[in-house]
């Protein structure tokens, strides 16, 4: 998994984002964010399909299946 919080942290950054904007746009908690990036918490399916739409990747981009 610590290919996703990679991923995460810098997809969010090249857009120029917060972690409470990117919360904020997707409809999770400030902290949820937080959380996965530190590898604390893992995405459920659901989110994981929202984070790939809005960042206009594939689902196995984010899970480091693809590059």
């Amino acid at each position: 998994m610590n290919i996703f919080i990679k991923r995460l942290k810098e997809i969010r950054k090249d857009k120029g984002l917060s972690m409470s904007e990117l919360a904020n746009k997707i409809g999770v908690s400030t902290n949820t964010i937080s959380r996965w990036e530190r590898g604390e918490r893992i995405p459920n399916l659901e989110a994981l399909v929202t984070l790939a739409k809005f960042f206009k990747v594939s689902t196995d981009y984010l899970c480091g299946l693809e590059d």
